[in-house]
């Protein structure tokens, strides 16, 4: 099943701290609205208005099976935040790798400059 979903939309649901606690619930297991309701203290009508925000951005697929509906974790709407926050660890890796040049550059350039004086005295002590 392929859903339409925003970035968003997908940031929005998961800001709320019971429906990334569903979605934990979710990532091994399908349960019913009930069970998932038993891990919180909130009604059973709260739980269902969570289960469709994350139905509605696509996180969340739900099976009828006689008269039972199942909730299943669809973790495709989440791959393209991760893509975009690592961009951002992309870029600090990239800062680090610069950092650590920076202070490879300085140090031989110390180097450099200690190297002539150090060659001076010791041709001075040994004339």
């Amino acid at each position: 099943m392929c859903y339409a979903f925003s970035v968003d939309e997908v940031a929005a649901a998961i800001a709320d701290p019971v429906r990334r606690e569903i979605l934990l619930l979710l990532r091994t297991d399908r349960l019913t609205a009930g069970e998932i309701a038993e891990n919180f203290a909130i009604s059973r009508p709260a739980i269902s208005r969570h289960l469709r925000v994350l139905r509605e951005c696509g996180l969340v697929r739900d099976e009828v099976a006689g008269r039972q509906r199942f909730y299943t974790l669809d973790a495709h709407p989440l791959r393209e935040i991760a893509g975009w926050i690592a961009q951002f660890e992309r870029r600090d890796a990239w800062e680090r790798h610069f950092d650590a040049l920076e202070t490879e550059v300085y140090r031989t350039r110390r180097e450099h400059r200690a190297a002539p004086a150090d060659t001076g005295t010791a041709r001075e002590n040994t004339a």
